[in-house]
């Protein structure tokens, strides 16, 4: 494999993808993968951010877009993770986190990998039931004074509607509401979970139940991936 025009040696890969619905515990689950294996969390949000603050060819491409109030083009987010994927810290692979969201960019996606010589190898996919999803994100609440983040079923306040720590006033984020929690999955059926199906064709798929408690999640993930330096 050729990082950043040298030859590294030719180490197990772990080329992961990260799928899963909004409240489904990415996040989390991603943290902790990416210190077993020693694969870096690669977020395009990140990476698009990072190639605009450092000037590189696709960034200042992604920021014409930018500038312009527009949707940087699938073609130049594919740019930016592809040279991503390049530099040295992705050797023995990576955790690909938010992207592809699409068939379209899945497909972009495995064609930049095979000019790299990479594949993917596996695609994590932790599935929750839909309500309980919406329990979990429209029960947020967030403090107006010190923005502490409260959780009506997982941490709720000692007093309803009262923050704990400041005793200022709790409320409901616009991108917390049950309205707003359903379209984001909405989004997320149509746009995302086709994926699921297009990686398994590829026997690439592994299933993860949500549901469960976070350390059980890893559990799962971790029997599925295998363990770390094999």
């Amino acid at each position: 494999m050729t990082v950043n025009g040298k030859e590294t040696a030719n180490v197990a890969q772990f080329n992961l993808i990260l799928l899963g619905p909004p409240g489904a515990g990415k996040g989390t689950q991603a943290s902790r993968i990416a210190a077993e294996y020693a694969v870096p969390h690669i977020s395009t949000g990140d990476i698009l951010r990072s190639a605009v603050k450092n000037q590189t060819p696709m960034g200042l491409e992604a920021k014409r877009y930018m500038d312009a109030g527009d949707l940087v083009p699938d073609e130049v987010v594919i740019g930016i993770v592809k040279d991503r994927l390049q530099e040295p810290d992705t050797a023995g692979g990576f955790l690909m986190d938010g992207f592809p969201r699409t068939i379209p960019q899945a497909e972009a996606l495995d064609a930049a990998l095979e000019s790299l010589d990479r594949a993917i190898s596996k695609t994590v996919v932790i599935l929750v039931d839909e309500e309980d999803l919406v329990r979990r994100l429209s029960g947020r609440r967030i403090c107006r004074g010190c923005q502490a983040p409260f959780h009506l079923l997982f941490n709720a306040p000692k007093e309803e509607g009262v923050c704990d720590k400041c005793g200022g006033e709790l409320y409901q984020r616009d991108d917390d509401t049950e309205a707003t929690v359903r379209n984001r999955l909405a989004i997320y059926r149509k746009q995302t979970e086709p994926l699921i199906e297009y990686y398994d064709r590829a026997g690439l798929v592994a299933r993860i139940d949500g549901a469960k408690t976070p350390d059980q999640v890893y559990d799962e993930i971790r029997s599925a991936l295998g363990p770390a330096g094999e």
